[in-house]
């Protein structure tokens, strides 16, 4: 009889491939933004050699999905409220709110008070975002441009500006955020009351 660990770790290198197919990228692409060797990523798709933590932890990361998406764990609990909180080391917790890879993803970020003279370090990526606040001020920094976003207000930006999120001097933030890949943007669909 197999081993049910090795079962599921079976599984993961078909997994990773689609999600790097899916991203259109490269096991070279793959490979500078992980750090993890292409022969490496290669062994892994092909399921010739078993993933460790110490990868699957970027890959997770670079992919936008949790361990236990990736590695197909056998669910705990109520499928809808098994997406586990990640939490960084500033103090920020970001809850991943979709469990399949690709398309749009969703997630709940939770931002601890911050400074007001906090200097930005703005990223770029591949994708387009769509932030709504839930609660508190949202700063983002795109580009050269600096935004105070309330509760209620939203804003739709592609990724390849650089841009920076953080929460001000008056308290912590919630906000939602919708990425997808380059081309992705959120549908807004408004319907016209009738009387």
């Amino acid at each position: 009889m197999n081993d049910p660990i090795d079962q599921t770790l079976d599984t993961v290198g078909p997994r990773l491939k689609n999600l790097r197919l899916r991203r259109d990228v490269t096991l070279t692409q793959l490979a500078a933004e992980t750090g993890i060797s292409t022969s490496t990523l290669s062994r892994l798709e092909a399921g010739l050699r078993k993933p460790t933590l110490e990868q699957l932890l970027p890959l997770a990361r670079y992919y936008g999905v949790t361990l236990d998406s990736l590695v197909d764990a056998p669910r705990t609990a109520d499928p809808r409220l098994d997406l586990r909180p990640i939490s960084c080391g500033d103090g920020s917790i970001i809850i991943p709110l979709t469990r399949r890879p690709g398309g749009i993803q969703a997630y709940k970020f939770i931002l601890p008070p911050g400074s007001d003279d906090t200097v930005p370090d703005l990223r770029s990526h591949q994708g387009y975002d769509w932030a709504y606040v839930l609660n508190g001020t949202l700063r983002l920094v795109l580009g050269d441009q600096d935004f105070l976003l309330h509760a209620g207000e939203v804003a739709e930006f592609d990724t390849r500006t650089p841009h920076w999120f953080g929460a001000t001097s008056r308290g912590p933030v919630e906000f939602l955020s919708l990425v997808g890949r380059q081309g992705e943007r959120a549908h807004v669909r408004a319907i016209a009351e009738t009387h």
